[in-house]
């Protein structure tokens, strides 16, 4: 028993809105796609898809990014747990934040293994196929749920 009263933890608050589509979410997602500090390059990237992405499907851009998170985003995972010699992968729920995350990056981990044509056609292709259910990232998903599914019988050993 803690001698201290637990503190709740620090979350960070999300970052402003980005210019353009004035959405969090899409801030968020430029974060996580810089590489060596180059912001502006990440935006451009990321804008070039949304552009690319309207122009392809005569469809909202915001509306089909938030689709393509959501279709990605997982409701429950796999996290290995030590009982008595044995590890177990027990299924557990995810918080919305760390399925938002998880998300962002899966579609940005999928994206970068394609190759051959530039990053933003890419991503646009990648947020396209996982508004539709479709493409890898989406795949990963449900690959998660079937392990957790399968896993269900040691839900027990959840902490």
């Amino acid at each position: 028993m803690p001698r201290r009263d637990l503190k709740a933890k620090d979350r960070r608050p999300p970052p402003p809105p980005d210019p353009v589509y004035r959405s969090v979410l899409i801030s968020q997602f430029i974060n996580k796609l810089i590489l060596g500090g180059k912001k502006t390059t990440a935006e451009r990237i990321v804008y070039d898809a949304l552009e690319h992405i309207k122009g392809k499907t005569n469809e909202e851009p915001l509306v089909t990014f938030n689709r393509a998170i959501e279709n990605v985003r997982p409701l429950v995972e796999v996290r290995a747990r030590r009982v008595g010699g044995a590890t177990y992968q027990v299924p557990s729920e995810v918080r919305p934040e760390r399925g938002i995350a998880l998300a962002m990056r899966w579609i940005l981990t999928f994206t970068r293994q394609k190759t051959g044509k530039p990053m933003s056609l890419r991503l646009a292709e990648e947020l396209t196929s996982a508004s539709k259910k479709e493409g890898l990232s989406f795949k990963k998903r449900e690959d998660t749920h079937k392990m957790a599914d399968a896993n269900k019988a040691f839900a027990h050993y959840r902490w």
